[in-house]
This record gives C-alpha cells, structure tokens and sequence, in this order.
C-alpha cells in the first residue's frame, strides 16, 4: 500500500495506491491537473518552487519525492519517465 501526499503547505493525503505503477500514474496526474491550472490561470499564482508530492509506504515512510513547476510555455509532458515503470511506456 502507498499514500500519495502533496506536501506544499497545508500537506495533504491525495490518494492511496495498491501498487507503485498507479501511484506513479496518481502523481503524474496530480503535475498534468497543476499544469492545466497554471495554464488556465485558475488557484492562484504558481510558486516558484513548484508542488512538491510524494510516494509513501504504509508506514508514512517517503519512497519518492518529487517538485513540480509547471512550464506553461509549452503543452504538458509527463513527470514519470519510462525507467521508474520498469522500461515499460507509459
């Protein structure tokens, strides 16, 4: 089991996962709907230091942290590269 948290001020629980593929999958999810926001202009003015998430075991230990400033200046490119999901695309 595995907690997805977006840890930018307030920390909140997003999700939970069964496995590390789909919370992988809850993440890069979690950057395209913060970059849909940015380039909509919707909840306010992006950070420069991004969104920071991570993947947590059933323990509240972190697996994987990630910061994610969304580059509006061009369309959306996925934040989980082939090697996390085994060479698998994604």
């Amino acid at each position: 089991m595995f907690e997805i948290w977006e840890t930018s001020e307030p920390a909140r629980l997003i999700s939970d996962a069964h496995s590390l593929k789909v919370a992988l999958e809850k993440v890069d999810t979690m950057c395209r709907l913060r970059h849909d926001q940015a380039v909509a202009h919707v909840g306010g003015a992006v950070s420069e230091e991004g969104y920071h998430f991570e993947i947590r075991d059933g323990h509240g230990k972190a697996l994987a942290r990630l910061t994610y400033v969304p580059d509006t200046s061009r369309a959306y490119q996925s934040v989980v590269v082939e090697e996390l999901h085994g060479g698998e695309p994604t």
